[in-house]
């Protein structure tokens, strides 16, 4: 009887940390990353802010290679769209709209994530010497108790980690003659 009552108060106190904990968190999460790129900011620019080119420095692009793209709109700058679609749950679906766009320095877009959220991402380049800081940055809303501990326990990890694959990609893509 004694060990039922402990194990109650145990699973009382743990639901207690996880509730009251969900309201300490923070309600968005930012991660960003940067690299320097020996290109000049047009180049990196040309890559970046046409999603036609997204796939030259995805880190999802080799996840799935049957993932099926769709693009919408002009052929670059503001509504573009990107509409993506795979049975890897890995990938899934989603899309991607450019919201903003001043070359050769910033592109942000508006991602729809089903699910998984509604971020934003933005690409800043900036000149660095000879070449180019590139700079990823992911910005999501953190809506509900589940969101904000997996934006607390798993965001900067797992998103951190892919933008840097992606930018030694981009480096890669942009660096050739």
């Amino acid at each position: 009887m004694k060990a039922l009552k402990w194990l109650f108060y145990v699973i009382v106190l743990v639901a207690i940390v996880i509730v009251g904990g969900s309201f300490v968190l923070p309600s968005q999460v930012t991660v960003t990353r940067s690299t320097e790129i020996a290109a000049p900011p047009e180049k990196v620019f040309a890559i970046v802010g046409d999603y036609r080119r997204f796939t030259e420095f995805s880190p999802w692009a080799d996840i799935d290679p049957n993932t099926k793209y769709t693009i919408e709109g002009p052929d670059g700058g503001v509504g573009q769209k990107m509409t993506w679609q795979s049975d890897n749950p890995d990938v899934r679906t989603g899309s991607q709209t450019i919201v903003e766009y001043q070359a050769p320095s910033l592109v942000k877009s508006a991602l729809d994530l089903g699910p998984m959220g509604k971020p934003t991402a933005t690409w800043n380049l900036e000149p660095a010497g000879a070449g180019t800081k590139a700079t990823w940055t992911l910005d999501s809303p953190l809506d509900g108790m589940v969101a904000r501990w997996l934006g607390f326990l798993m965001f900067e990890t797992w998103v951190g980690a892919e933008y840097e694959k992606g930018l030694a990609r981009l480096k890669v893509a942009a660096e050739k003659p």
